[in-house]
């Protein structure tokens, strides 16, 4: 059978156990000072990070656990996957709603319960293929900034003691939208600073997460179709159970305003393509490369069900908003990576006024208040705010690829 944890142990992080264990034993007594017994609040929560972050806070013993999403699938599964761990606690209130953190529904709760004491916010859209044309992207920055901004307006009415909100290695020198809309994002909750505690983190790929190129490819033997990966592209990868991790311990033990990332050289990082070749053979497959699409279909289509060959497609990336590298800050930012064995930290960041964050979202409103706006409006406003933003429009997006 399939080890889906063992193979990304052995072949994507190649660490036998979580990289942040050592930090997370360190401060034991810190983190169990600040989670147990308190009420904690998880938007986003039924995703790969979000999911992650709730079981690696659930071992120190909240007394509560609210979690909001809109994936009512997604849900239901964490809720069968926490009561089904050997050993993990479950708070006797562990609630579950499948809303949207923007609605009046969340409002009422949050101000029935007079807030709580750690919030964080993974709701998100998080893939370079969000950004396809005006409506994708005016979705994106909705869920990624203008809704946000509601969610901080409505934390300030019973500030919580942690508040933590998710980034992405892509806010540094962003050249996606996506990317941009979360370094919109920081700027935008590290304003809020003044109000109660903000941290962030930017992390490397979650190997395998929901969504993602590789966890596509499980997708894609269940039914027999080909699998496709870029080999042009290099990553960085963290496990499932590390994303939570580095989220936790950057909610609780950083300090305001302070951005959180993994310590990890140029040598940990992977193209997708390597990381495929190893998935084909844990299945126990010999690859067949095949040169484009179709052949690679057609292979599949042919195969008998006892091969043991499997058709794989590998091509550079031509799409908008592909980085062709990882980084997790930039120059300006000033960084202590003496703090924790294996988390640096960005401790101080060149951050906007809330009076300049208002008016950039004041001028994106409008923006999308006109039915003729178009894509190039948004990037040229946003350049505007963020005048390293290297946008590069290729005409084609991911959407277009298997």
């Amino acid at each position: 059978m399939f080890n889906l944890s063992k193979f990304i142990s052995d072949s994507v992080t190649f660490r036998s156990q979580s990289m942040f264990l050592p930090d997370i034993e360190a401060n034991k007594d810190a983190l169990s000072r600040e989670i147990k017994d308190k009420k904690v609040c998880v938007i986003g929560g039924a995703g790969s990070i979000g999911s992650s972050f709730i079981k690696a806070v659930l071992r120190f013993e909240p007394k509560s656990m609210v979690v909001v999403d809109l994936n009512e699938n997604g849900l239901a599964e964490l809720v069968r996957d926490v009561r089904s761990t050997k050993g993990l606690f479950c708070p006797d209130e562990f609630r579950c709603y499948t809303l949207n953190f923007a609605d009046p529904i969340f409002e009422r709760i949050f101000r029935e319960e007079k807030g709580f004491d750690i919030v964080a916010n993974f709701s998100a859209h998080k893939h370079v293929r969000s950004e396809k044309d005006k409506y994708s992207v005016q979705a994106l920055i909705e869920n990624n900034d203008i809704k946000a901004k509601k969610l901080m307006d409505l934390l300030c009415v019973y500030p919580p003691k942690h508040f933590f909100c998710v980034s992405t290695d892509k806010a540094a020198n962003p050249v996606n939208i996506m990317g941009a809309s979360k370094r919109i994002m920081e700027d935008l909750v590290m304003a809020y600073n003044v109000h109660f505690k903000v941290t962030t983190a930017r992390f490397a790929n979650v190997a395998f997460s929901n969504g993602s190129l590789p966890d596509g490819w499980i997708h894609r033997l269940q039914k027999k179709q080909p699998l496709a990966a870029p080999n042009d592209v290099k990553r960085y990868f963290v496990s499932p159970e590390e994303s939570g991790q580095i989220c936790m311990l950057a909610c609780i033990l950083g300090k305001g305003g302070e951005v959180f990332f993994p310590k990890l050289g140029e040598d940990q990082m992977l193209t997708f393509s390597s990381v495929c070749d190893d998935f084909v053979k844990a299945q126990g497959f010999q690859k067949i490369e095949c040169q484009n699409d179709n052949a690679a279909k057609e292979y599949a289509d042919q195969m008998s069900y006892d091969s043991d060959k499997y058709p794989v497609v590998y091509f550079k990336s031509d799409t908008t908003g592909e980085k062709a590298y990882e980084e997790f800050y930039v120059p300006g930012e000033k960084i202590n990576m003496q703090r924790f064995s294996a988390l640096g930290v960005v401790e101080e960041t060149t951050r906007r006024p809330m009076n300049e964050v208002d008016s950039f979202f004041t001028e994106l409103e409008n923006i999308f208040s006109k039915p003729d706006f178009t894509k190039g409006q948004v990037v040229d406003a946003i350049k505007g705010f963020i005048p390293n933003f290297q946008h590069e429009e290729k005409g084609k997006n991911l959407d277009q690829k298997m």
